[in-house]
């Protein structure tokens, strides 16, 4: 069974979503500010995280999402009342998989926590790649730099996993979205250049992902 934790501090919303959650079968743990999620987070290792970033207290949603990426992979969506793109960038930079501004339908967060699962359960299809220092085992869903495994948030493995699949092909950033984020997503496509700048950082200068100009992206 899917479990949830919610870190919302607006109880209308908290409530809102756990009941819609709770329709779909999964279990739902709500946390009213950051540092409660962030134990929460931990105590109950969760298949998915829905984050408010302007909680109250000494931790605000970035806080959170920075200090569980240091030691967990498990899929993060925003939450903001502020629709500001700095905001949307630095969430991404930090390993969330996706961003949602208020007000908002709880059914397209349903839609959008589904498709993010379904991505991260479909990834891996036996292929093994090396490149350097770098290699990537899609099926046990691991990467290694020298040896050391390195945790990638679900969007960074299914961006990985569609340029693996594609080597050596020129990719545009909408061909990348509908691969690794599916026909359906509505965003900004500068969200494939935020994760594209997350896998360089993570594995360094051995994996060979080229930005091909007036094009997108090339592995290989």
């Amino acid at each position: 069974m899917t479990a949830i934790v919610v870190v919302e501090d607006e109880p209308d919303i908290a409530d809102l979503l756990a009941l819609y959650f709770r329709r779909e079968g999964w279990t739902v743990h709500l946390a009213p500010d950051g540092a409660v999620g962030l134990e929460a987070i931990r105590a109950r290792n969760p298949d998915f995280v829905v984050l408010d970033v302007g909680l109250p207290g000494e931790l605000d949603g970035f806080d959170v999402c920075r200090q569980l990426r240091q030691t967990s992979d498990v899929p993060v969506l925003f939450l903001t009342a502020r629709d500001d793109e700095v905001d949307r960038i630095l969430g991404l930079e930090m390993g969330a998989d996706d961003y949602v501004t208020k007000p908002f339908s709880p059914r397209e967060i349903v839609a959008r926590i589904k498709a993010v699962l379904r991505r991260g359960r479909s990834a891996g299809n036996g292929t093994r790649a090396d490149y350097g220092e770098v290699t990537v085992d899609l099926e046990r869903r691991e990467v290694r730099t020298g040896g050391e495994p390195v945790p990638l948030a679900t969007q960074e493995w299914a961006l990985l996993e569609a340029l693996i699949g594609n080597e050596g092909i020129a990719l545009s950033r909408q061909q990348l979205l509908d691969l690794a984020w599916g026909p359906d997503w509505i965003g900004d496509p500068r969200t494939v250049d935020v994760h594209v700048r997350q896998l360089r950082r993570k594995l360094g200068d051995d994996l060979p992902l080229a930005t091909v100009r007036g094009v997108g992206y090339r592995l290989g």
